[in-house]
């Protein structure tokens, strides 16, 4: 059997789960390659830590620059993450004829259709299948199993913080706050967790699903992208009275004449699957136009389950597999127009903070009439905070954004209205 010697940037978290699954899995992985998969080199900054992980066994350096053009690797597994110096590393091993297996979502999301060229120019496979889900081989089956469909749409639950939080804020009834703040004494969220609060990590893992999705280029910049930083615990308990749950969504539909790449808040009926995935889960659920709709499970991050997809990017390399990057032959990449936020076509929450005064829901109504938006279920709920005002919550049917949107400034500007009217989108997820 052949040697495939790999060189690793970075030996944190994923790293050290990395170079842990190889060595308790070797035999399994090579019955399954075509080659004898070996990590003979290491670069980390922080040296000690590197040699607690790997020993002395294996080459370790502080100089990345060095590894990455070191003529005895073949594959360079790139674990740093950012879009700086990992992007330029990258670059580096392609120049240098090396296969790269990356589970970083932002430099892909941002560079990955300059990298996907280079790595075409010199012969070698950019591989990404952990970038994306960790261990759920959510990209493999779009490229693969899901090969002789027409993708019609994409939506997931993405981001395991998020997930977690909001699952706190349902079953426990904490604040948002409290909730954050349990998801980062476990370990879930960052200090700073605003990637993951704000939908950003979220819209880089969007926009490469988007692109196996549907064959258009990386478009990180037209994902349109909201976070669940303003949703109340009210949100949550109204959502469920009307039988609804609420999860942070990444969205790729396609329509007619473009896309509609969208993160946001959303409200999935509480029977559909992907509503019942809880904690820090991700699940993905993708609609063909001849399977139907098909969910994917599992975690979506963490040493092992991403360890477990760099894995299996290696075996393709080892077996000199040459799927298209992006799934697709890139003559057949098209940019397609990428829809505004104002043309999207959704169903919509709205809590509106009114006077308890006669006559109010009468008026509120008529603005939808006018509009012709039909309205599915209501609720009008007193606050706790005031017993002279009232929560009127709203589910409308399918609606342009634009047009809920004008329904919502004329409903703001009733005298009766209390504050900003809250809005979030609903996805049935069945058609």
């Amino acid at each position: 059997m052949k040697k495939m010697n790999v060189g690793l940037l970075g030996i944190g978290t994923v790293g050290g789960g990395l170079y842990e699954l190889l060595k308790s899995n070797i035999t399994e992985i090579q019955r399954k390659a075509s080659a004898d998969i070996r990590i003979i080199a290491v670069a980390d900054k922080d040296i000690s830590r590197a040699k607690e992980v790997v020993g002395n066994a294996i080459e370790i350096t502080d100089d990345a620059f060095q590894l990455v053009t070191n003529p005895e690797i073949d594959v360079v597994i790139e674990l740093i993450g950012g879009t700086t110096i990992a992007k330029d590393l990258v670059i580096k091993a392609i120049e240098h004829k090396k296969h790269v297996v990356t589970a970083n979502k932002a430099l892909l999301a941002l560079f990955g259709n300059e990298l996907f060229a280079l790595a075409k120019k010199n012969n070698v496979i950019l591989a990404f299948e952990a970038s994306v889900a960790g261990g759920i081989p959510i990209l493999k089956s779009i490229k693969e199993g899901l090969a002789g469909n027409k993708i019609e749409w994409v939506a997931g639950i993405i981001n395991g913080t998020t997930n977690f939080i909001l699952t706190e804020m349902r079953e426990k009834g904490v604040t948002f706050t409290q909730a954050l703040s349990q998801a980062q004494s476990l370990g879930y969220a960052e200090a700073d967790p605003s990637f993951d609060v704000e939908g950003i990590d979220a819209a880089h893992k969007l926009t490469i699903l988007a692109a196996l999705s549907f064959g258009i280029p990386m478009s990180f910049k037209d994902v349109y992208v909201e976070g669940i930083k303003a949703l109340e615990q009210k949100d949550i308990q109204y959502a469920e009275e009307l039988g609804y749950r609420i999860k942070l969504l990444g969205i790729a539909k396609k329509r007619d004449k473009g896309i509609e790449l969208r993160v946001h808040p959303t409200l999935i009926p509480e029977d559909r699957l992907i509503a019942n995935v809880n904690g820090a889960m991700n699940a993905v659920v993708v609609k063909g136009n001849m399977v139907g709709s098909t969910l994917f499970y599992g975690a979506g991050a963490g040493a092992l389950p991403t360890a477990s997809a760099v894995v299996a990017d290696l075996i393709d390399i080892s077996r000199a597999t040459n799927v298209p990057a992006n799934g697709f032959n890139e003559k057949q990449i098209e940019a397609l127009p990428i829809y505004s936020i104002n043309d999207a076509i959704s169903g919509y929450y709205l809590r509106i903070k009114v006077s308890d005064k006669p006559g109010v829901l009468a008026k509120i109504t008529k603005l939808f009439g006018d509009k012709k938006i039909s309205i599915d279920a209501m609720l009008q709920k007193e606050t706790k905070e005031n017993k002279s005002e009232a929560d009127i919550v709203i589910l409308s049917r399918l609606a342009l954004e634009k047009d809920i949107n004008t329904v919502i400034h004329s409903i703001e500007s009733l005298s009766a209205t209390i504050g900003k009217v809250i809005k979030i989108r609903l996805e049935e997820l069945s058609k």
